[in-house]
C-alpha cells in the first residue's frame, strides 16, 4: 500500500513499476526501516486500474482485467486472465483508493480484498492519500510504505531537469531557482518543494515571474493562471467569434463550477455529454451565445492546449490531478461566499480536507470567521451525553497542571490518555496506529492524530470481539506491551500535564501494577484477570468514568470525526496568510472543551 501527500508522485511511482515489471528486470525501492521491498524473478504483467473510473454496480476485477487484455489484443483474454491469475503471473496496480466515490468505497474495498485473498500468488501494489488511509484493517495482506519527500539534492536535479535549455544554461536559471529557494525567507516554499507536484507549479511560476510563492493556495492559483494565459496568448478560442470575449479569468469561473459541482456530486469524472451542456449553459448565461454553439472545441482546447481537463477513456473526462479539482472547488467557494455551507455540510468529510486546507488560504484576512465557525461547528459532532465525558475529563485533568504548554495541547494528550485508557486491552495489542510509543509530544495535532487513531483502532477492535481466540491472544499482547506503556508513563510525570494529585497516584499505582504482570506460561484466564485489574485502578486513579467503555460503534465513529475537525482547523491555521495571535488565542482557547448554547451563541456574536 503506497501512501503519500497529495501530489507526492503515488500514480508515478505505480506506472514505474509496471515499467520495471514489462522489463523483466529485478527493481527495488527503499522503506524508512531501512528494508528493501523488490519483485521475485520471474515474469510479472503489469494491469493497471484507475480506481475512481470503477463505475459499475457490481465490480468484478477479474473482467476488468480480461477487458484491458481485450483492448491491448490479446487473444482470448478471458482464458489468458484465468491463466495468468492461477500462476500468479500479474502484478495488478490499484491507483487511487481516496478518489473511489464515498458512497462506492466499501463495496470497492471489499472486492479487492477479496480479489486478493483467491489470487494470492499474484503480486498486488495500491495508492491511497494518507489522510484518507483509515480502512488498513481490510488490507491485513499488504505491507504499507510511505512516498518519501524530495531531499534537497532531488530538488536540485528535478530544477536542473525542468531548465536544461540552451537558453536557460547561458542565464543559470536553475542555480538561479535553487540559490533563491533555499534563501531563509523561502523557507516556506523550499517546503513546498519537498512535494513534485507541488515542486512543479514552482518551475511552471518561477520560470514565469522569476518569484516563489510561499503559500499552497498562492502557488496553485499563479500555476493555473499561468496555464490559462498560455492558451489565451495563442488566440485560439478566440479567432471563432461565437467564443469572442471567453477570457481566460472567465474560464476560470467555468472550471471552477464543474469542479465544485463535480465535489458537491461525489464526481471526480465528467461524461462529454454533461460537460458540453454545462459549458454551453455557461456561455449561453455570460456571453450570450447561442444554444447551438460548439462546446465540445472548448472541452478540446482546455484538454489539449492547457491539460487541466483529461479525457480518461472515450468520451469520460477528468481534472488532469486531483489537487486542481480541489484547488478550483476551493475557488469557487471563496468567491461565492459559500464557506459557511462548506463547513456545515462537509466538516467531517475526509474528502473534502484538502478543499478546507485550500480556501483557509484563499480567505486573506477573512480566515478567522472561517476558522472560528469550523470550531463552533464542530461541538456540534458530539452526538450523545457519554460523548461529552472524555471531553469534560480532559479539561478538568489538565485545568491546574504546572506545565506551561497551552491548554489545547495538553487537552489533546489527556483525551488520547483517556482513549488508551478506554480500551487498552485491544488498542495496544493492535499496535495503537502502528505506534507503540506513548511518549507524549507536545504537538497538538500530532496528538489530536494520535487519539483520533486511537479511537478508530477501538472501532476495528470492536470486529474482532466475537473471536474468542483472538481476544486471548491479544489480551496476551497487551500483557507483554504493558511493561512499556507503563515505563513511558513517566513522561507524563516528567512534563507535569496532569494535575499534581492525579500525577502521585497514577505513579504509585502503575507501579504495583508492573509487579503483578502475568507470566508467559500463566493461564488466560491470569492474563484476562489482570487487564481487568489494569483497567479497574486506571479509572479509580484518573477518575475515568467505568462506561466509557459501553460507548457504541456509532459514538465512536463521533469522536473520531470531532478530533478530525480539530486537527483540520489547525491544519487550516497553519494554511492562512494572516490570522492575528490574538484571534487565533480566542479560537484555541475553546478547542477540545465543552460550553454550553448561551456561551456559544456569545462566542458567535
Amino acid at each position: 500500500m503506497v501512501l503519500g501527500a497529495p501530489g507526492a508522485g503515488k500514480s508515478t511511482f505505480l506506472r514505474k513499476a509496471g515499467l520495471e515489471a514489462l522489463k523483466g528486470k529485478e527493481w527495488k525501492f527503499n522503506v524508512h526501516t531501512e528494508r528493501s521491498f523488490k519483485t521475485e524473478k520471474r515474469k510479472c504483467v503489469p494491469v493497471l486500474f484507475d480506481l475512481k473510473r470503477i463505475a459499475a454496480e457490481a465490480i468484478n476485477i477479474d473482467a476488468l482485467i480480461a477487458e484491458e487484455f481485450r483492448i491491448c489484443g490479446f487473444p482470448e483474454p478471458e482464458e489468458f486472465t484465468q491463466a495468468a491469475l492461477k500462476a500468479g503471473n500479474l502484478l495488478i496496480l490499484f491507483d487511487g483508493l481516496d478518489e473511489v466515490p464515498s458512497q462506492r468505497l466499501n463495496d470497492v474495498i471489499e472486492s479487492i480484498r477479496n480479489f486478493v485473498d483467491r489470487h494470492h500468488k499474484n503480486r498486488f501494489i495500491a495508492s491511497c492519500r494518507i489522510a484518507a488511509y483509515q480502512y488498513h484493517s481490510d488490507f491485513r495482506r499488504f505491507t504499507d510504505v510511505v512516498v518519501a519527500e524530495f531531499d534537497d539534492e532531488q530538488i536540485q536535479r528535478f530544477i536542473s531537469n525542468w531548465f536544461r535549455t540552451e537558453l536557460d544554461r547561458q542565464a543559470q536559471t536553475a542555480k538561479k531557482c535553487w540559490d533563491l529557494l533555499n534563501q531563509k525567507e523561502n523557507a516556506s516554499a523550499k517546503e513546498l518543494a519537498q512535494t513534485p507536484l507541488l515542486l512543479t507549479f514552482l518551475c511552471l511560476v518561477y520560470d514565469r515571474s522569476q518569484n516563489l510563492p510561499d503559500n499552497r493556495s498562492t502557488l496553485y492559483g499563479k500555476a493555473l493562471d499561468i496555464l490559462l494565459e498560455e492558451w489565451a496568448a495563442e488566440k485560439r478560442i478566440e479567432r471563432d467569434p461565437i467564443y469572442q470575449g471567453f477570457h481566460a479569468d472567465l474560464e476560470k469561473v467555468l472550471l471552477a463550477e464543474i469542479a465544485y459541482q463535480g465535489f458537491e456530486n461525489d464526481h471526480l469524472f465528467f461524461s462529454e455529454q454533461d460537460l458540453t451542456a454545462q459549458i454551453r449553459a455557461f456561455l449561453a448565461d455570460t456571453l450570450d451565445a447561442p444554444k447551438s454553439l460548439n462546446s465540445k472545441a472548448v472541452i478540446n482546447a482546455i484538454e489539449v492546449q492547457q491539460g487541466i481537463l483529461v479525457e480518461r477513456a472515450e468520451g469520460v473526462y477528468s481534472f488532469s490531478h486531483l489537487t486542481l479539482q480541489e484547488y478550483l472547488a476551493a475557488l469557487h467557494i471563496t468567491t461565492h461566499a459559500m464557506t459557511e455551507k462548506l463547513v456545515r455540510h462537509h466538516l467531517t468529510e475526509d474528502r473534502w480536507r484538502e478543499v478546507f486546507i485550500l480556501v483557509a488560504g484563499l480567505m486573506g484576512g477573512g480566515a478567522y470567521q472561517f476558522l472560528d465557525h469550523m470550531e463552533q461547528r464542530g461541538q456540534a459532532v458530539l452526538s450523545t451525553q457519554r460523548l461529552q465525558i472524555p471531553i469534560k475529563w480532559a479539561d478538568w485533568v489538565t485545568r491546574d497542571a504546572r506545565e506551561e504548554t497551552s491548554p489545547p495541547a495538553k487537552r489533546s494528550i489527556a483525551i488520547y490518555f483517556a482513549l488508551a485508557a478506554l480500551a487498552l486491552d485491544l488498542i495496544l495489542a493492535l499496535d495503537l496506529a502502528r505506534d507503540r510509543d506513548l511518549a507524549l509530544a507536545l504537538v497538538r495535532d500530532r496528538n489530536l492524530a494520535r487519539a483520533r487513531d486511537c479511537a478508530r483502532a477501538l472501532d476495528r477492535a470492536r470486529t474482532y470481539e466475537q473471536d474468542r481466540d483472538l481476544v486471548l491472544a491479544l489480551d496476551r499482547a497487551f500483557a507483554r506491551d504493558l511493561v512499556l506503556a507503563l515505563d513511558r508513563a513517566h513522561a507524563i510525570d516528567e512534563r507535569q500535564l496532569f494535575r499534581a494529585d492525579i500525577l502521585k497516584q497514577f505513579m504509585a499505582r502503575t507501579e504495583v501494577l508492573k509487579t503483578k504482570i502475568p507470566s508467559q506460561n500463566a493461564s488466560n484466564s491470569d492474563f484476562k484477570a489482570f487487564v481487568n485489574q489494569v483497567w479497574k485502578t486506571w479509572c479509580e486513579v484518573l477518575k475515568l468514568d467505568p462506561d466509557l467503555r459501553n460507548l457504541t460503534t456509532d459514538e465512536i465513529q463521533s469522536l473520531v470525526r470531532y478530533l478530525e475537525a480539530h486537527q483540520l482547523i489547525i491544519q487550516c491555521r497553519k494554511a492562512t496568510v494572516r490570522v492575528s495571535r490574538a484571534k487565533w488565542e480566542k479560537i484555541e482557547a475553546r478547542m477540545l472543551t465543552l460550553r454550553d448554547r448561551t456561551e456559544t451563541e456569545e462566542n458567535r456574536r
